[in-house]
């Protein structure tokens, strides 16, 4: 999959009340990250969001920055982010960054899920 392919955004209700999963799927990065900040916007953050990142093949440093600012807009909203199915590239630069330090990352949907 090219970096410049276009970034789907699946919203998901998760298996609980309160859980919701949002699947990308494509690159994230500075091409389509104004279309993701725009869907990130437009939901109301519930107790817990679930970024499903299985389906993302790369990440540059605004995509980062997108879920980061995601992330600090459900914890001022009193809920909570966590990232599931990161692939080994992506999860290179969360660590790179230390964001693995601050946001939680589960190896599934089902893990993180379980964490509520």
């Amino acid at each position: 999959m090219p970096i410049d392919d276009p970034l789907a955004i699946h919203e998901i209700e998760g298996d609980n009340t309160g859980i919701r999963i949002l699947r990308l799927d494509g690159p994230v990065t500075l091409r389509n990250l104004f279309d993701m900040q725009a869907k990130f916007r437009s939901i109301a953050p519930p107790p817990l969001t679930i970024l499903d990142l299985s389906g993302v093949p790369y990440m540059d440093s605004a995509g980062m920055g997108a879920i980061i600012n995601h992330y600090t807009h459900c914890i001022n909203k009193g809920g909570k982010l966590i990232v599931a199915g990161v692939n080994p590239r992506v999860l290179e630069l969360f660590k790179m960054t230390r964001v693995d330090t601050v946001i939680p990352i589960t190896a599934s949907v089902e893990e993180a899920e379980a964490r509520a």
